[in-house]
């Protein structure tokens, strides 16, 4: 198909107009090249007419004559509208109002309801039940009652005392009864003990020597039991006067060679646990234990190696203020030859390694600590019986 058989015909030229003339204003038969085309146009479908929808009205139905032939007519509906009467203009009648009720007098009270009316008597000429109202507790249950209660408090009482005692024990208040008593007994040692229970004619020192070895100490003399007036040195005694003196105890010792003296006593004052507390800290703040001019005397017996045991042959000491008895124990050293010492030594320092004083090498400082320690050790064993309860 050409384009021409797509192209619509131009319309005749009039006669009348002329010609163009210019060559470029002429325009060409065939379509350019350049000039787009356009899509080619489908043929419109054509589709049948719709036929167009006809509304049908039902016929009316035939009348009540036609389909009931023998039915009487129906009747003509009459006007039913009541018509209003005139209300004529003069005044409106009074309504008749009607009179109040004549006064009566309240009727008489029901002689049932009160309180002498007989006893209700039921169906079948029983009294009716009588339920009793809820009353409390009569006296015995009050009384009941308390008794409990007061059962109640005896028991919590006990149990609070009981709790109380295992408190105080517990707390170390029965250990402050015992130990005072304690105290009380030791001072009282002095006239109730044998002597030979205080100071034993043998005292094993397992350990007690230089270096840990052994020493023994047999008894040689026994002083008599007296006051502490020439016992210790001005100094000490004054420092002992606050305690004051009850008896003054004292036995002299020598080991097993013999070549050692050594005379261990026990001051029994008559001071409280408060003031031995007090003594015991004052020699041990103030070191009076060390001080070569506060110590103790010997007791020098005649016929015994410690014969010549006095003043100027003490070599080594030590004093110990109990704080659980009224005691002072001490003990001083010597040799048993009678030399004299210039400069004693306290036993704490002669017991030191490394020592190098006379005292020291000879083992003087170990012969009084260790006789000192052993006789306290037995003091308090013999102690500790007699403030025992019994089981």
């Amino acid at each position: 198909m050409s384009t021409e058989a797509r192209r619509a015909p131009f319309p005749p030229r009039p006669a009348d107009d002329p010609a163009p003339t210019d060559p470029a204003a002429q325009v060409e038969d065939e379509p350019s090249v350049f000039v787009p085309r356009r899509p080619l146009e489908r043929p419109r479908e054509t589709r049948p007419p719709v036929p167009e929808a006809r509304i049908t009205t039902p016929p009316p139905p035939p009348p009540a004559s036609a389909r009931f032939p023998d039915a009487p007519p129906a009747p003509t509906p009459a006007e039913t509208t009541t018509r209003l009467r005139p209300v004529p203009a003069g005044p409106e009648p009074a309504v008749p109002v009607p009179p109040p009720p004549a006064w009566s007098p309240a009727p008489a009270p029901d002689p049932a309801l009160s309180w002498n009316a007989p006893w209700p008597v039921g169906a079948f000429g029983q009294p009716e039940p009588y339920e009793e109202p809820v009353r409390g507790p009569g006296p015995l249950a009050r009384l009941r009652g308390r008794t409990g209660v007061a059962a109640v408090c005896v028991v919590l009482g006990l149990g609070l005392i009981g709790g109380a005692l295992a408190g105080s024990w517990l707390t170390g208040e029965d250990g402050d009864r015992t130990a005072d008593s304690g105290f009380a007994a030791a001072g009282s040692l002095w006239h109730n003990v044998p002597v030979d229970q205080l100071f034993p004619p043998t005292v094993q020192g397992t350990g007690a020597g230089p270096g840990g070895a052994d020493r023994s100490w047999t008894r040689i003399a026994v002083a008599p039991d007296t006051g502490c007036a020439g016992a210790f040195d001005p100094l000490l005694a004054r420092a002992l006067a606050p305690v004051g003196c009850a008896r003054l105890l004292r036995a002299t010792y020598t080991d097993a060679t013999q070549t050692h003296v050594t005379t261990v006593g026990l001051l029994f004052t008559k001071a409280d646990p408060a003031a031995m507390t007090g003594l015991a800290a004052r020699f041990r703040n103030e070191r009076l234990d060390r001080r070569t001019d506060l110590l103790p005397l010997p007791y020098a017996a005649k016929g015994t190696p410690a014969a010549g045991f006095g003043a100027k042959q003490r070599a080594s000491w030590t004093v110990s203020v109990l704080t659980d008895a009224p005691i002072v124990a001490f003990a001083v050293s010597g040799w048993a030859d009678g030399r004299t010492v210039d400069t004693p030594e306290p036993a704490p320092d002669a017991v030191r390694s490394g020592a190098t004083s006379a005292p020291a090498q000879a083992g003087l400082g170990n012969e009084a600590q260790g006789l000192a320690d052993r006789i306290q050790r037995k003091l308090r064993q013999t102690v500790s019986p007699a403030t025992e309860k019994p089981s």
